[in-house]
């Protein structure tokens, strides 16, 4: 029998989806040539929906959750990484298809992994996770649009989410005049905005950027309004 180690795993019995911290070997990992000692992993929206059944995220059952890890190499047979290189992981469906990092260790595949620089630890590489790592894409594609700080307003949907806040965040300290934009109630607006509840309206050309996190009826609604007297979030 191989080494125990505890993961989250999430299993389907007929049509109801449940978790539990469970005991395991290593034999029970999915197939890959590196193996982590997994040292965090962040809890995403996603994440959330799968460990308590709300939502079928896994395809297949049983699934250990977490959509990103971070962790060092125990063992290897790819000569790209050796035992205690830093690693991280997000994306390549985790916790979908493939055992994800709610596991103290994971096996995977070497062309998954990315190498955590040297200037940052392993729990500052999960503190920004898959949600910074996202919002990053989002404003680097605002880049190569070439939309640059002071031309125009920049309005970040979802902006108290993780991948909403992180943007607002990063392309304020950037120097972009950043609009946020949320359904929350309790969340803090100055000034103070009311929640859009209208339907749903035909969509017409932006005169503000937009970055775009959730969908619904908030990019039509959006998209027909007047520009808000908001100057900047910070």
């Amino acid at each position: 029998m191989g080494e125990a180690i505890h993961a989250i795993v999430i299993n389907r019995v007929e049509k109801k989806i449940s978790s539990e911290l469970k005991e395991m070997t290593l034999d029970d990992l999915p197939a890959g040539d590196v193996t982590v000692n997994v040292a965090y992993s962040t809890l995403n929206y996603k994440d959330g929906l799968a460990v308590t059944g709300t939502a079928p995220i896994a395809r297949t059952y049983p699934m250990i959750g977490g959509i990103d890890l971070a962790g060092t190499v125990e063992s290897s047979s790819s000569p790209a990484y050796q035992p205690g290189d830093k690693v991280l992981i997000t994306g390549w469906e985790l916790s979908m298809t493939h055992g994800g990092g709610y596991a103290q260790k994971q096996r995977v595949k070497s062309e998954w992994l990315t190498r955590v620089p040297d200037a940052f630890s392993l729990k500052q590489a999960m503190a920004v996770g898959t949600a910074g790592y996202t919002a990053m894409l989002c404003i680097l594609d605002l880049e190569r649009m070439g939309v640059t700080p002071g031309e125009q307003e920049v309005i970040v949907t979802g902006a108290a989410g993780g991948v909403g806040s992180v943007a607002v965040a990063v392309l304020s300290q950037l120097g972009y005049k950043v609009v946020a934009s949320t359904g929350r109630p309790l969340v803090i607006m100055n000034p103070p905005v009311k929640p859009w509840k209208e339907p749903m309206r035909p969509m017409m050309k932006l005169k503000k950027m937009t970055g775009e996190i959730i969908g619904s009826v908030t990019l039509p609604n959006l998209a027909t309004r007047p520009a808000p007297s908001i100057e900047a979030a910070s």
